[in-house]
């Protein structure tokens, strides 16, 4: 039995002060180093948002288009972001509070700028993956526990990909380790996991207490 904890995109773009906040999204890294430094894992990996700066998510790319209006991505609705988590900034860094030094790998992601990536696993057309599953699967992970930011997008995503991609692996949502950016948004994407068969846990039921 391999357990796994997965941290989705807690980086400085997605907590207070970034470019893309999640209200309190820095709450969520107190939570994930007690996680890291309780020793209940046998692995801890991470994702990135890893964004080119003329990614096509962004509202900047397409003249008229404000923030979080609706537009086109290579012929599909897309949210408009405003720029976010670009390679190689402070932005696009993970906080600096979080205990990066015990990761034992890290998953890039959104590099491509024709289409955008929500999930840890695979673009959001579904056709490209980015190597977890296989780098999981190698690791011969039972267990996947994850949380991080933005419950209503990146995790959820991750999570419904992760039931997909990792058949047989037993996949739990931590509730008090994650934020998302909208309340009604947070309350279906957690009907939604629970549906796909992933569970609701809190860090309590791994830590104890």
């Amino acid at each position: 039995m391999t357990r796994a904890l997965l941290l989705i995109d807690i980086q400085n773009g997605f907590c207070p002060g970034g470019n893309l906040p999640v209200a309190h999204g820095d709450a969520v890294v107190p939570v994930a180093n007690a996680l890291i430094e309780s020793g209940g894992y046998d692995l801890v990996v991470a994702s990135q948002d890893w964004h080119p700066a003329d990614h096509g998510s962004f509202a900047s790319q397409h003249p008229g288009k404000q923030p979080f209006e609706m537009g086109e991505l290579s012929g599909k609705p897309q949210v408009m972001w405003p720029d976010h988590c670009v390679q190689g900034t402070v932005d696009a860094a993970f906080h600096p509070e979080l205990l990066t030094a015990g990761f034992a790998y890290v998953q890039r992601k959104g590099e491509n700028p024709a289409v955008d990536s929500y999930s840890a696993f695979r673009d959001n057309d579904r056709t490209a993956l980015t190597g977890l599953a296989a780098y999981l699967k190698e690791a011969h992970v039972t267990e996947l526990d994850l949380m991080g930011l933005a419950t209503d997008y990146c995790v959820k995503f991750s999570a419904l990909d992760a039931v997909e991609m990792l058949p047989g692996v037993t996949v739990r949502f931590i509730e008090d380790g994650s934020r998302g950016i909208d309340p009604y948004g947070v309350r279906a994407a957690i009907a939604e996991m629970k549906s796909a068969g992933v569970a609701v846990i809190s860090s309590r039921d791994v830590l104890g207490g």
